[in-house]
């Protein structure tokens, strides 16, 4: 027997999962020392602005939301401090 998982109950449990990894990942690089911290951090930003634009798939706005999130990656990981 196949189980056959609906793709609307999937998405929101698997958002729900994402945002608990992402808080938890983004906690433990907040407790690294400088600048460490400053990196890891805007690396975590750059890093989900690329799968935003890769998930994307012709939906412009997605796209702009990554390419925002590359950029204050970016920012953050070498001006911001």
């Amino acid at each position: 027997m196949k189980l056959k998982l609906n793709a609307d109950l999937l998405r929101p449990l698997l958002g729900t999962i994402g945002l608990m990894i992402g808080f938890g990942v983004y906690a433990v690089v907040g407790d690294l020392p400088q600048p460490w911290q400053r990196l890891g951090i805007g690396t975590l930003f750059v890093l989900l602005g690329l799968s935003a634009v890769i998930y994307a798939r012709g939906e412009r706005w997605i796209q702009v939301l990554g390419g925002v999130l590359i950029a204050y990656g970016l920012l953050r990981a070498f001006l911001i401090g």
